[in-house]
């Protein structure tokens, strides 16, 4: 029981500002690590040619002598900078995500800290590989389609900023729909759906897949099935994983239970 006049919040305040320190600490050096990725990508290989690279997988899908465009006057100068400073933050991203972890894991249990580590280092690997997936492999299928089924009276010159909008919502398409097994095995993990109740939605998931592949894709079968696919057998990568993430991961009174 208080004593008269005791603040029951005393002695709150200076760790709720020492918190407070340190989050902006942490997001300081966070964007100190996308500032230095991104002056070194301003040097090499320069905004230009990371457009370039982008550009690659249609520029080899387009007649010979044909180029892309710019419609608007600032576009050859911004289009390029967006590019860098993405480019400069998925650089930076396990510093980011590093500095996430530093600031959350001294409130963790051990059990919870073995937890939201893989998660965190799992998820990031994965929306990279979704990028990549995209930018290697469906990106040359897509191209191809399109421009094999184009008439031959027209002739392809796509704005740079229809592209980079184009390839930034396939980037965050494939990237998210990489996470898939992550989503089933935090599902999981806290207990929300049984592994059984997973196992029977597969076939209900399957259909969800291809309509979510049907929405946010480009209206093409290649592009479709390239993300569909994938993404049911991740689905059944994360139920396998969370069989095993659930044993591997109990709090000490789970175990003893």
């Amino acid at each position: 029981m208080s004593t008269p006049g005791h603040d029951e919040l005393e002695g709150t305040e200076q760790p709720f500002v020492s918190h407070l320190i340190e989050l902006r600490d942490r997001l300081i050096r966070a964007l100190i690590a996308i500032a230095v990725c991104a002056a070194a990508l301003m040097f090499w290989p320069g905004p230009a040619a990371l457009y370039d690279l982008l550009a690659q997988p249609l520029a080899a899908t387009l007649p010979k002598g044909t180029t892309m465009i710019a419609t608007n006057v600032l576009s050859p100068f911004i289009v390029p900078l967006k590019i860098t400073l993405m480019a400069a933050f998925l650089l930076a991203l396990p510093v980011v995500l590093y500095q996430l972890w530093a600031f959350v894991a001294p409130g963790l249990y051990t059990h919870e800290k073995k937890l939201v580590l893989p998660l965190v280092i799992s998820s990031t690997l994965l929306f990279f590989i979704g990028i990549a997936f995209s930018y290697f492999f469906v990106f040359k299928k897509v191209f191809a389609f399109i421009q094999n089924f184009a008439p031959k009276s027209i002739t392809a010159a796509p704005d740079i900023e229809a592209y980079l909008s184009f390839v930034l919502t396939m980037f965050i398409a494939f990237g998210a729909a990489f996470e898939v097994p992550i989503v089933v095995i935090v599902l999981a993990r806290m207990g929300l759906v049984s592994i059984e109740k997973l196992k029977s939605f597969r076939s209900y998931f399957i259909v969800l897949a291809f309509i979510i592949a049907a929405i946010i894709t480009p209206p093409d079968i290649v592009s479709q099935l390239a993300l569909a696919i994938p993404m049911c057998v991740l689905y059944e990568i994360g139920i396998w994983a969370a069989q095993i993430f659930i044993k591997h991961t109990k709090a000490p009174e789970e175990t003893s239970a």
